[in-house]
């Protein structure tokens, strides 16, 4: 009887598991497609919803929520930012954004892992510093695949800047009351 209650238990957390993160990588594809007008480029808020999804919920289920939505891309679903407008599936994936894509993994656990209950300071570096890992292998990525003679940081990050300041700021100013939704996962 008790052994039966215990897997009761684990099945329903594991259920809720892939549960939230199954709506985590859908919210990760609804952010891919919403352009925000933004000077000089539009702003998706996919790098928002990342670091949103590893403070609220975690570093294991962010980390599951963004593998889960890589999945869906690479298989074909149009959940990247540019699809099926710009191409679908691995071809995609390994395209110009691979790099950023694959720092969204890094970045979500960043952001899960580390410890928010501090300052308002700390929490922008903390964000600054897990964001910083998506610009990092996206800028490494994009030398690689289109040549280091070109001026990847104007390409792949001076653009975004302004819109990722803005997003973190949003983030700092909230990150101690998203915190607080992890005791009801």
């Amino acid at each position: 009887m008790k052994m039966e209650l215990v897997k009761i238990v684990e099945n329903k957390k594991i259920l809720r598991f892939l549960i939230i993160a199954f709506l985590g990588s859908i919210a990760l594809a609804i952010s891919s497609k919403i352009k925000i007008p933004f000077y000089p480029v539009p702003m998706t808020m996919q790098t928002f919803v990342v670091l949103f999804l590893g403070i609220s919920f975690g570093y294991k289920i962010g980390l599951a929520s963004v593998s889960l939505y890589l999945f869906e891309g690479i298989i074909g679903l149009p959940v990247f930012s540019n699809s099926p407008e710009k191409g679908v599936g691995l071809v995609y994936f390994m395209g110009p954004t691979m790099g950023y894509l694959i720092g969204f993994l890094l970045a979500v656990f960043f952001a899960g892992y580390l410890n928010f209950k501090s300052n308002y300071l700390t929490i922008f570096i903390k964000l600054i510093f897990s964001v910083s890992v998506i610009y990092i292998l996206g800028l490494l990525w994009l030398g690689s695949l289109i040549g280091w003679d070109k001026p990847i940081f104007e390409l792949g990050a001076k653009p975004f800047l302004l819109a990722e300041l803005f997003k973190i700021s949003l983030l700092t100013l909230i990150t101690k009351k998203i915190v607080g939704l992890r005791k009801f996962i």
